[in-house]
């Protein structure tokens, strides 16, 4: 039966035939080229035997590329033929004539400028760059030929000003005419840099037109290198203008700092200023991020120096910093203000305020050791506490190598309201960094500490000012706005500190409190009102009042420290004695224990309980001298240790408290002049043996954990004591009470206390036997230990099994005590 296609069906037939045709024949015809290919570098390969070596010989590749040889052969070469020219020049140029010296050098220049034309007609271009070289180089000797011969009465200078300018020009001029050449217009840029700088020494012109002159090339060649897009010819011009710019930042500078007549030191500051107008002038026209915010930088920099030399000179001693300062902070208002800066946001405005920022950072940090004086120099009155309040407290910033304090404090004040501002216009345009305000507020307190210095206060008006800028920081933690203003949408920023104006209010306090040391009123005085402002902000702190609740324990800690300072100065004023110090100390971690427990299971009842140990440990060192009140006060600890673990989280402070009432026992042993070790080591026992009685109790505890610790503190002392004593009662109450504890222990079947008594007894028995050893071994023979030695031996090994399978028996009755 026949099965005829339908036409459609046939057509789908037809068409996937001839795709497969098509996909074979392109395969063949790759193959095909493949082959005619190497059948042509086959044919192409050098005769003779390299063309029978092996295929790995043939893969090698040339180590330099043809462009490359053709590069070096054609430098050398012209190289070679300048250094040739050169000779010829200055060796060979008074042998000739001068028509024929004329014609022989005019010849070859001529010729060696007008051949890369032919070269480049005939394609060859990198020959023709090597030749054009040759001929920019002749140029140079006929000009030097040309003063030496025609023109020897110039001067070198004005000949070398002219000879720069008219050689730019040439050259600029042969390479736009063939602009297929690429080396005359960069070197045209170059060999110009000078003509104006040596023109203006050439006509002894002063030195600010010298710099003048430098600062215009400069200008001149940042314009090009804006301008022209061709890659060497602008990297040309831009490395030219930076050479020319730092010449001209180094003579302005050099002109500003060096004058001292007052026309002198303003034609520096122009000059200064002329360069850092280039320099944002280049930054604004530049459109790479990178460069436009280094211009911005270098010239805000500039601006700065320019604006500041002119008071930098006229003002005497340190002024000229407030100087410098209010040019920057100028700078920045200027650019950040609307209205006053033409600049568009961006990298240019960016570079000029990191400028402004810079330089008043570096008056920040001059700044910064007449503020450390402020802060650290009360620290001295450690030295004699309480000699009385002296004219002159405060520690003396006139140092030659300190800064003046009103100079000081006067950047500080411009610095704070600066950053304040900036802040404030920071907030209003969308930004909710922290940092801006934190610093305004650290300079403002640094502004405060040298106030007293600048004023130079007397003692009480010095402490009363430290005592204020405590409170309003204080104020500041309470009342005032966070550092932080987080937008919509945005998660709030964590600030360095649980609140910046509590930190800087606890390092002013800890100032406060040092300089009150130099008199008794005014250091109880002080601390009184410490521990009280501190306590008043705890308390608003931790009910919320304030905008940072996690303050609260620092204004805790802050506030026991100094209550703990203030008993211990009342105490001192009183003249209570070791004891009774110790005993007012002990009042700081008693309120600990109390508002511990009050508070509860509260954030801030850590860093209460911390700080009461804290003073603990203050009051147990100073009766650490008078072991009679040592041991009422470690007993006292022990009492509100006690107290403490009552609490329910608190359970491990029993250990604290059961090892300082033990300590306070012993120190009172101590002090009653006790020597028996049974007096120390029975109150361990007693109630180690009852704590191991309860903890029985529990499955799976042995003996050795419930009893071993009491039984060992008792007995093994005394066993120690009773090998040295030569007396009878005590191995006599030691035997009796390891016999009772070796027949309670096999009574109960308790492995600890029929060991432990055992061992004990055992030991009294051989102490109370070891006299009359001694006295028979002296009676006995000397050869007898060695042979009663030897039987045992001889007895042992005979029995070695019989005795192994014993000792094994008493090892496993033992261990089914309990």
């Amino acid at each position: 039966m026949t099965n005829n296609p339908t036409p459609a069906e046939e057509l789908r037939y037809l068409d996937r035939e001839l795709g497969h045709l098509d996909a074979r024949r392109a395969q063949l015809l790759m193959r095909r080229a493949w082959l005619v290919a190497a059948i042509g570098a086959a044919a192409a390969a050098p005769a003779g035997p390299s063309a029978a070596a092996p295929a790995g010989a043939a893969g090698r590749r040339p180590e330099a590329r043809a462009s490359g040889v053709q590069n070096t052969l054609l430098v050398l070469g012209g190289v070679l033929l300048t250094v040739a020219a050169i000779a010829f020049t200055l060796v060979s140029w008074g042998r000739m004539g001068i028509v024929g010296r004329s014609s022989v050098l005019g010849a070859v220049t001529v010729a060696a400028l007008g051949a890369p034309v032919l070269l480049l007609r005939r394609g060859l271009r990198s020959t023709a760059e090597t030749v054009a070289g040759i001929g920019l180089a002749l140029t140079v000797l006929d000009a030097y030929a040309l003063h030496r011969v025609a023109l020897p009465g110039v001067p070198g200078t004005e000949w070398t000003a002219a000879s720069a300018a008219a050689l730019g020009a040439l050259w600029a001029g042969y390479g736009l005419r063939w602009r297929a050449l690429r080396l005359p217009l960069p070197a045209a840029v170059l060999v110009v840099q000078p003509a104006l700088p040596l023109w203006a020494l050439a006509s002894a012109a002063d030195f600010p037109v010298v710099a003048g002159a430098i600062v215009v090339t400069s200008a001149s060649g940042a314009a090009l290198a804006l301008r022209v897009t061709t890659p060497a010819l602008r990297t040309t011009a831009a490395v030219a203008a930076l050479t020319s710019g730092l010449g001209a930042v180094l003579a302005s500078g050099w002109q500003a700092w060096s004058a001292t007549s007052g026309p002198d030191i303003a034609a520096g500051a122009v000059l200064l200023a002329s360069v850092a107008v280039l320099a944002v002038a280049v930054a604004h026209a530049s459109g790479r991020p990178g460069i436009a915010l280094t211009g911005a930088l270098t010239g805000g920099l500039l601006a700065v120096a320019a604006l500041g030399v002119v008071p930098a000179k006229a003002l005497p001693g340190d002024w000229p910093a407030a100087g410098w300062l209010l040019c920057a902070l100028a700078l920045g208002v200027t650019v950040l203000l609307p209205g006053t800066s033409p600049l568009p946001p961006g990298p240019v405005r960016r570079g000029l305020l990191l400028a402004s920022g810079i330089v008043s950072a570096g008056a920040a940090l001059w700044s910064a050791p007449v503020v450390a004086v402020g802060l650290v120099g009360p620290v001295r009155n450690t030295e004699d506490v309480w000699s009385g309040a002296g004219a002159d407290p405060l520690p003396s910033p006139l140092d030659a190598r300190l800064p003046d304090p009103l100079v000081v404090l006067l950047v500080l004040g411009a610095l704070a309201v600066a950053l304040y501002g900036y802040a404030v216009l920071a907030r209003r345009r969308g930004g909710h960094g922290p940092w801006p305000s934190l610093g305004a507020l650290v300079l403002a307190w640094g502004a405060a500490l040298v106030l007293p210095l600048t004023l130079r206060l007397p003692y009480w008006a010095a402490v009363a000012a430290y005592l204020v800028l405590t409170t309003v920081l204080l104020a500041l933690a309470w009342f005032g706005r966070p550092v932080t203003a987080p937008g919509p949408g945005a998660a709030p920023a964590v600030p360095p500190f649980p609140h910046p104006a509590l930190a800087l209010a606890v390092l002013t306090s800890l100032s406060t409190a040092f300089l009150a040391l130099a008199a008794e009123v005014a250091t109880l005085t002080v601390l009184a009102l410490l521990t009280t402002l501190f306590a008043v902000t705890c308390t608003a702190l931790r009910s919320g009042a304030g905008p940072a609740p996690t303050a609260a324990p620092v204004a805790a800690v802050a506030a026991f420290a100094y209550g703990t300072g203030l008993l211990g100065a009342v105490a001192a004023s009183l003249e209570l004695g070791p004891t009774g110090t110790a005993l007012l100390l002990l009042v700081a971690p008693t309120a600990a224990v109390v508002l511990a427990g009050w508070l509860g299971d509260d954030p801030l009842t850590p860093a209460v309980e911390i700080t009461g140990a804290v003073a603990a440990l203050f009051a147990v060192g100073v009766a650490m001298s008078h072991a009679p009140a040592l041991a009422l006060v470690l007993g006292l600890c022990g009492v509100l240790a006690g107290a403490t673990a009552l609490r329910s989280g608190r359970r491990s402070v029993g250990y604290a408290a059961a090892a300082l009432f033990l300590l306070a026992a012993w120190v009172r042993l101590a002090a009653w002049e006790v020597g028996t070790p049974e007096a120390y080591t029975l109150p361990v026992t007693v109630p180690a043996l009852v704590v191991g009685l309860l903890r029985r109790r529990r499955p799976g505890t042995t003996s050795w954990r419930a009893y071993g610790p009491g039984l060992a503190a008792t007995l093994l002392p005394s066993l120690a004591t009773a090998w040295s004593d030569p007396g009878w009662p005590r191995p006599l109450l030691l035997g009796t009470a390891a016999l009772a504890v070796t027949l309670l222990g096999a009574r109960h079947r308790l492995q600890a206390p029929l060991a432990l008594g055992g061992a004990t007894l055992g030991l009294v028995a051989l102490h109370e036997l070891a006299p009359y050893l001694v006295q028979l071994a002296g009676v006995l023979p000397r050869w007898l230990a060695p042979a009663l030695a030897g039987l045992l031996l001889l007895a042992v090994g005979a029995t070695y099994e019989h005795r192994l399978r014993d000792v094994r028996r008493a090892k496993d009755a033992l261990g089914r005590l309990g």
